[in-house]
């Protein structure tokens, strides 16, 4: 066998189909694209377009409301800390904030700070500051010895 006899296998390539070329290529007159018109041209963008009725996402009602002056917390669990602190991602000794909590990667963005909730075990003596703890939390922190210190969350512009 010869560089110049190799090919490829029978139906591994197949033609470009050349639309527009007459009417006895199956694919000709008006190419594919059905009628004459705006949806014919290129560049048309008809998503949501019901040929003039009303379009089904305006028919329906609207429905609830953004409260554009609801706090936006990052929830962690009492079940995390304790796991965070058993890996060595925290320290008891020190005092668990916001920041502290982004750098070990146990909570997202939040405009508004951390709220602590009282799920899970938590086994260390810790110390928090934080922008708002449940009930549950602050008395199992308590429980253990520890203190909760509930700041006032920063106010803050947001987008309506």
């Amino acid at each position: 066998m010869k560089l110049n006899q190799i090919k490829d296998n029978k139906g591994a390539r197949k033609a470009m189909l050349r639309v527009g070329r007459g009417i006895g290529s199956g694919k000709g007159k008006q190419a594919g694209r059905g009628g004459k018109g705006q949806t014919a041209r290129s560049g048309v963008s008809l998503k949501g377009f019901e040929g003039g009725q009303m379009p089904m996402i305006r028919r329906m009602p609207k429905r609830g409301f953004k409260n554009i002056f609801s706090s936006d917390f990052a929830v962690i669990n009492l079940g995390r800390i304790q796991k965070a602190i058993d890996e060595g991602k925290i320290k008891t000794s020190d005092t668990i904030t916001y920041d502290l909590l982004r750098k070990a990667n146990l909570c997202g963005k939040a405009s508004d700070g951390v709220r602590i909730l009282g799920t899970g075990e938590l086994k260390a003596k810790i110390s928090a500051e934080v922008s708002g703890a449940s009930a549950s939390a602050i008395k199992a922190i308590e429980a253990k010895g520890g203190s909760v210190k509930v700041l006032a969350p920063a106010k803050t512009e947001k987008a309506a």
